[in-house]
Formats: C-alpha cells, sequence, structure tokens
C-alpha cells in the first residue's frame, strides 16, 4: 500500500500535464487565452473575408507564453514569445512573421483579462513601423482593437472577435 500511495504521488507530481496551468505570476492576464482561437474578417471594405487562427500556450516552464497565428491556412503566419523581462520590470515580446518582417515590443497589463501591446516594426514592405493593440478576454471569446502607424499617421481601429477553435495553425 505504501508503494502505491508513494507511486500516486510520483506520477502526480512529475506529470508535465499537472504543471499545465501553472504560469509565472506576471503572465496570469494570458491564463483565459491558453488554447487554440480563430476569427474572420475582411483587411479592407472590398476584400474577401480571411480566417486567422491562433493558438496561445503556456513556454519555458511557464515563464513564457507562446503564440503561433497562421491566416488562410498559412498564406502568412508568424510567432511569438512574451515573458517578463526583469530587468525593464516589465511584459516584453517578441513577434517574427513568415512575411520576414519582425517586432518587439512591450505589453502593459489593463485589467485583469485585459491588457494592450506596443510594438516596434522591423522590415515591413507596407510601410508600418508600430502597431498598438488592446486585447480583452470576455465570456469565452477575446477581441483585439489593432491600429498601425504608416506614412505618419495613425490607422482606424480594426477590431477582431476571436473564438474557440479545433482548427491547426498552419505553416506552408
Amino acid at each position: 500500500m505504501r508503494t502505491l500511495k508513494w507511486l500516486v504521488c510520483a506520477i502526480c507530481f512529475y506529470n508535465p500535464l499537472a504543471w499545465a496551468a501553472e504560469l509565472a505570476k506576471e503572465l496570469s492576464v494570458f491564463s483565459p487565452y491558453l488554447g487554440t482561437w480563430q476569427a474572420r474578417f475582411s483587411m479592407a471594405a472590398d476584400a474577401p473575408a480571411v480566417e486567422d487562427v491562433s493558438r496561445w500556450e503556456r513556454a519555458l516552464n511557464g515563464t513564457a507564453i507562446r503564440t503561433l497565428h497562421s491566416i488562410n491556412q498559412g498564406e502568412y503566419g508568424g510567432e511569438s514569445l512574451i515573458f517578463w523581462d526583469k530587468q525593464k520590470q516589465s511584459l516584453v515580446f517578441y513577434y517574427f512573421t513568415t512575411a520576414g518582417f519582425y517586432t518587439s515590443g512591450r505589453i502593459e497589463v489593463i485589467s485583469e483579462y485585459e491588457f494592450a501591446a506596443y510594438e516596434q516594426v522591423v522590415g515591413d514592405q507596407n510601410g508600418i513601423t508600430q502597431v498598438k493593440s488592446t486585447s480583452r478576454f470576455k465570456e469565452g471569446q477575446f477581441s483585439v482593437a489593432t491600429q498601425y502607424f504608416k506614412q505618419g499617421k495613425w490607422t482606424a481601429p480594426q477590431t477582431r472577435i476571436y473564438t474557440p477553435s479545433k482548427k491547426a495553425v498552419v505553416f506552408k
């Protein structure tokens, strides 16, 4: 019986699935975002709708969040790592894309389920140099309102609603 108790404890303690929900306290705002999501939206009024599939996951023993996303089954995609920078005392991230540009930025936690991201863009072909977005989790889905700094001015916010999904993030 003693061996059985020890075995049960060992399985629970050493099972990576038992640790899945553990995140560094600085990352707690991202807990409800963990999982796979999708949104359908148009990039412009006269453009056909696109589908964005996004997966948020615990990374690096809970000290980071990894996000992956793909638009239209891999036409475009990207990957981010979000983590607490002890030196800056701030949440920071890096986002790398299949289009050959990347961004880096910081995240400001607004509330328990909301955060704002401020990005510097390097190498975008369309002249975008900064991005700012606000994400809000509410009632099992989240919205992202995004603005782009292009040719010296900010675009109007574009809002997308993400709902739970069973689809896969696809890279070609």
